[in-house]
């Protein structure tokens, strides 16, 4: 195995198609596939399926690729400072569950950074997306919740996949909604009262599982229920049809505007913030810091 050979990995996964990586490579295609295949005869599986649209990673080649990109980007680091004395930024990738804290969280990294020596990456996106970032080194660190329904099955796939859940802090459960909502004024809500309004949830695609739902009480039998893809489409429904979502109670007003509230849900139900990361994995200090502001945020949850 070699450092090109990591790098032509890398390539053809950007471009999905081995004629395009050789040409972004500047390597004839017949070159580029012999190399390919001398690297899966080493390892003893396919990086990659073949067919007439392109390539695509197997499961065990999209696992390759993260400790690909991982090794290459340490290698361009070394190089940098040791023998080309060049400047090459350093990255942060981090996914997470539509949460706006985590967000405003990286928000707050950025600004303390500043741009001129990282490069960031920021996926706010679906469970599974996250555990898969993390586990293919896409992604350093991954943001979720875990509680009492679906905490037995999320630690099973957290140890399938070599991650470590750690807990950041403990929440009680709000309800998001819209300051129009007639609702919005009562210092707390059951869900009985809120069987009038519709639902809003964040849709899984094919892991719709309730295991993975990023909201709790997920096997609640909703009279009106919408799911949607993305966090401004769901702020558009709180406006436009007064509905509602199930959170953790802290608000980020400058990301998202005054024009919503929280209200406490009648419930005994908690749930667990944390942040997913690789086992044995040593994480930068720009992802420790990302971690300790983010649990700065346990002071905002409404009391």
């Amino acid at each position: 195995m070699t450092l090109n050979q990591l790098k032509y990995v890398i390539a053809i996964s950007k471009e999905n198609s081995l004629n395009e990586a050789a040409k972004k490579l500047y390597l004839s295609q017949p070159s580029l596939t012999a190399a390919l295949h001398s690297l899966e005869k080493e390892l003893g599986f396919d990086i990659f399926l073949r067919s007439k649209s392109g390539v695509m990673l197997t499961v065990k080649g999209s696992e390759f690729l993260g400790y690909a990109r991982s090794v290459v980007e340490q290698y361009e680091l070394l190089d940098a400072k040791y023998i080309s004395k060049t400047n090459v930024k350093r990255s942060f990738h981090v996914s997470m569950q539509h949460y706006t804290f985590a967000v405003s969280a990286f928000v707050e990294l950025v600004n303390q950074y500043g741009l001129d020596e990282y490069e960031f990456e920021i996926h706010e996106t679906k469970t599974h997306e996250v555990i898969d970032h993390v586990k293919n080194q896409k992604s350093e660190i991954g943001v979720l919740y875990r509680n009492d329904y679906n905490e037995t099955v999320l630690q099973k796939i957290f140890k399938e996949n070599g991650l470590t859940f750690t807990p950041l802090f403990e929440c009680g459960i709000y309800v998001y909604m819209s300051r129009k909502n007639p609702l919005a004024q009562k210092k707390e809500v059951t869900m009985e009262e809120l069987e009038e309004y519709p639902c809003l949830a964040f849709a899984q695609g094919n892991y719709n599982s309730f295991y993975f739902a990023e909201e709790v009480l997920s096997t609640y039998e909703y009279k009106r229920l919408i799911r949607a893809s993305d966090r401004a489409t769901l702020l558009n429904l709180m406006i436009g049809i007064n509905g509602y979502t199930l959170c953790s109670g802290i608000i980020c007003e400058e990301l998202n505007g005054s024009d919503y509230c929280a209200v406490k849900l009648k419930t005994d139900e908690t749930m667990t913030i944390g942040y997913l990361s690789r086992n044995g994995a040593v994480i930068s200090e720009i992802g420790q810091r990302y971690i300790g502001i983010l649990a700065e945020y346990k002071e905002k949850i409404l009391k």
